[in-house]
């Protein structure tokens, strides 16, 4: 650990992107219990879990944090299905102010740049009158009603258009961002049975999170060299998926987060700023030291 740290910073300082950390002391490194268990919807800080592949050139205490919402838990059974998640076979809560992207068509006028960025919407020009906006649903239903506006839609993947960057990256499980699994979420003491089908799905997290030997011989599975065709996990996993569902690297793209990656709740924001502002007008101002929901 490296006790020596910049408040609130983590790693790197914002603006600057110098350290924000001193490594003349170290300590040891060790985890408290938590105080409360992680639930759907709530926002949690985690070490980014890719990382757990090789050692990190930070120290483990400074190691990447990511920040995305819980949307499911050890045991329950996640599929999204034209966007929209479900749990346990029924739609979850949408973020009130989560954000997808739309097609949008103009007559050929050209949008206040200004307008936009005051909305916090994101928009890509991809021809004269044809663009890409990132807004909520409820930006998306006030735009209809612009007089330059004439069509107004979400772009949403396609059942069966196989995205190679999507979890499990396997060309046997043809999903996307927008239309994914079924796939259970481990819990501790759950007792998978291992066959093709799902192998791909929980092999990560057999060795890598939980530090086994995997070894597959056509049918037959060895696990630290015993013959085997299930596994008991020993920890907790989540699924993490942010809010702004078409702009959110999270769970679809690299699986489940175990529970030792887990750093806490977030309670309020601390800093928020717009790269694609100007001068004093890149943080967002209103947005500082607002509570977290």
């Amino acid at each position: 650990m490296t006790p020596v740290a910049f408040p609130f910073a983590h790693h790197t300082m914002p603006i600057t992107g110098t350290k924000a950390y001193w490594e003349g002391i170290k300590l040891d490194y060790h985890r408290l219990p938590g105080l409360q268990d992680i639930k759907r919807n709530d926002v949690v800080v985690f070490n980014y879990p890719m990382e757990a592949d090789s050692p990190y050139y930070r120290p483990v205490d400074k190691r990447e944090n990511y920040i995305k919402r819980c949307v499911a838990i050890g045991g329950d059974t996640l599929r999204v299905i034209n966007a929209q998640v479900h749990v346990n076979g029924k739609p979850a809560e949408n973020p009130e102010f989560g954000q997808t992207t739309y097609y949008v068509k103009s007559d050929g006028t050209d949008f206040n740049p200004d307008a936009l960025m005051e909305k916090n919407i994101n928009a890509q020009r991809a021809t004269a009158d044809e663009y890409v906006f990132e807004m909520t649903k409820e930006q998306a239903e006030e735009i209809k009603g612009w007089a330059n506006v004439k069509i107004v839609e979400p772009i949403i993947r396609q059942v069966g258009d196989y995205e190679t960057q999507i979890f499990p990256q396997d060309p046997r499980f043809n999903w996307n961002e927008d239309n994914f699994g079924p796939v259970i979420v481990p819990k501790k003491g759950w007792t998978v049975k291992l066959d093709s089908t799902n192998i791909p799905i929980y092999k990560r997290a057999i060795t890598v999170y939980e530090g086994n030997r995997f070894q597959q011989n056509g049918n037959e599975i060895l696990i630290n060299g015993k013959k085997t065709n299930s596994y008991t996990f020993k920890m907790d996993y989540y699924w993490m998926m942010g809010d702004n569902r078409h702009n959110s690297l999270d769970s679809r793209f690299w699986g489940f987060v175990p529970e030792d990656h887990i750093v806490g709740k977030a309670l309020f924001i601390w800093m928020s700023y717009n790269t694609n502002g100007s001068f004093l007008n890149k943080i967002r101002w209103s947005r500082l030291f607002q509570g977290i929901e």
